[in-house]
């Protein structure tokens, strides 16, 4: 790859072949040098997993003039550390981005999700990084309507970087038309009905991780999911420190250091 362009280093939960990350790379290619790294089938809910036990494979998919496309067997945070460690060598990324995902990745679900999990390694790598959500778990969802600001947000952050520690969770709405761009918190919201118990004709039982998402506060409009119901583009500022540190001064003032 040639170095006049900037570079971007892309990943999905997803896997290399989802129309998400097919289109992403159109979306960005006249801009950038990308390097694809994406699992080789989907990896959702793989959060910042990566395989401590199993051995890893890659495998070149393409490469063509501006755009390299590997797949790898393991996790969407697999995929980062290969490419970063493999192909990165001489020429680091100028930005990671997951995505683009086939659902959102708003509220609690960045906790779990596995395009979050890219963002997250790239931000840990102190690479300026970003995941971009569309609100539609369809196999052919339409990501168009998603272009213009999947540029402009991407130009930006490559002019203009991202606080150290800080990456962006950026969740797309499914409308006829977006009411604008929210910069907002994430919704408190819960998991539940997760476990269906089912019965083998063998004579055991198994179980399949499902579940039904409650936003548990859907009137306070400072929040992703307020924003992505109401027509917006949601953006949260997402952070890689855990600390609570009103907890710290609290627990401070209780007595529990000696």
């Amino acid at each position: 790859m040639k170095n006049k362009k900037p570079l971007i280093l892309i990943s999905n939960d997803d896997g290399y072949q989802s129309k998400g990350i097919r289109s992403l790379i159109d979306m960005i290619r006249d801009f950038a040098d990308i390097l694809v790294c994406a699992p080789d089938s989907a990896r959702s809910g793989y959060s910042c997993a990566f395989s401590a036990t199993e051995y890893l494979m890659l495998k070149q998919r393409s490469k063509e003039d501006g755009v390299e496309i590997w797949s790898c067997n393991g996790t969407p945070v697999d995929c980062v550390k290969l490419a970063l460690n493999q192909f990165c060598t001489e020429r680091m990324p100028d930005m990671v981005i997951g995505g683009i995902n086939h659902g959102d990745n708003a509220s609690v679900n960045t906790h779990y999700s596995g395009t979050m999990g890219v963002t997250l390694e790239g931000c840990m790598k102190y690479i300026p990084s970003v995941a971009f959500s569309l609100c539609d778990h369809n196999e052919d969802a339409d990501f168009e309507p998603m272009r213009p600001y999947v540029r402009k947000i991407t130009k930006r952050i490559l002019d203009e970087g991202l606080p150290t520690g800080v990456c962006l969770n950026v969740n797309f709405p499914v409308v006829a038309e977006y009411s604008g761009v929210k910069v907002c918190r994430m919704a408190h919201g819960t998991w539940g009905n997760e476990c269906v118990k089912c019965h083998h004709p063998r004579g055991y039982d198994y179980f399949w991780m499902v579940g039904t998402y409650a936003n548990d506060e859907p009137e306070n409009s400072d929040t992703d999911n307020w924003a992505l119901t109401h027509g917006f583009i949601a953006i949260t500022p997402t952070q890689i420190d855990v600390t609570a540190y009103e907890s710290i001064k609290r627990m401070r003032t209780e007595g529990w250091e000696e």
